[in-house]
Formats: C-alpha cells, sequence, structure tokens
C-alpha cells in the first residue's frame, strides 16, 4: 500500500476517521480493524498511486515543453502518447475519489460504529389455546370417500 506518499483525501480520511493516516495504516491490521477502514486505505492507496503517475505525466510535459529546450527535441508522438497516458490516470483518479467518497458519506457515524450490536431472543412465555380450525390437509393426500 502506499503509505508514504500523500493523496488528495488524507484530510478527508482523517476527519471520518479521527486519526492520522499512517495511525489509520496501524490500526487496520489490528484485530478490531473495521472493513470500512480497511477498504477506505486500499482506496486511498491506490489514489495515491494513481495521483503519483499524474503528477510524473505531467513534469515530464512541462520538462517536454521547457521553453529552453532544443524544438528538434519535440516529439508529436511522444506528446499523443503522455496525453492517453495523462487522460487515463486522471479517469483512474476520478474513480478512486468517487470511490472514496461514497465509502466515507455511506459509513455510519464514528458513535454508531463503536456500539456493538445486540439482538434479544424472543421466548414464548405462554401456551398459545389449541386451534378450532381443522388442521389443512397435506398436499396430495387423498381424501376419504363417505357412503
Amino acid at each position: 500500500m502506499s503509505r508514504g506518499k500523500a493523496s488528495t483525501m488524507d484530510g478527508d480520511l482523517e476527519d471520518v476517521f479521527g486519526n492520522a493516516v499512517a495511525e489509520l495504516y496501524e490500526a487496520a491490521v489490528g484485530p478490531d480493524a473495521s472493513p470500512a477502514l480497511a477498504r477506505a486505505l486500499e482506496l486511498r492507496s491506490f489514489l495515491a498511486l494513481t495521483e503519483e503517475q499524474v503528477a510524473r505525466v505531467r513534469d515530464r510535459v512541462h520538462a517536454d515543453m521547457d521553453p529552453d529546450r532544443d524544438m528538434g527535441e519535440l516529439s508529436a508522438d511522444k506528446l499523443r502518447f503522455d496525453a492517453q497516458w495523462l487522460e487515463a490516470a486522471l479517469d483512474a483518479r476520478d474513480g478512486y475519489r468517487a470511490a472514496l467518497r461514497e465509502l466515507l458519506r455511506t459509513m455510519p457515524a464514528p458513535d454508531q460504529r463503536a456500539r456493538p450490536v445486540r439482538t434479544a431472543q424472543l421466548r414464548v412465555t405462554a401456551a398459545l389455546p389449541p386451534s378450532a380450525a381443522p388442521a389443512p390437509q397435506r398436499a396430495g393426500a387423498a381424501r376419504a370417500r363417505r357412503p
């Protein structure tokens, strides 16, 4: 996972989970780690990696377009390839941001997550009176003929 690299949604994660990202990664490997935290950090790792790809392509294009660079070194094919790569990386980044935003939006509030779910087992305390209606015949049972 991309723990060391920052992502644009780190602040949102810290706000929702109440800890720094590094602490969240440590909590995610603990025995009481929530599945939502694990998913959020997985999406965050993908996002950080994708944002790094976007930055690399951007920096490469900027270096290629440097005004001090020899114009003879420019390649339309290379720039087209970088544009396609950048478009793919931006699409992936947008998808990861949307998925992470949706996960954080749909999570229960922190005070609701802390409580264990308890279910009550219902018990029968009184016997029901026998039914006055006749019991239904079994499916497929033949009826006795009356003379």
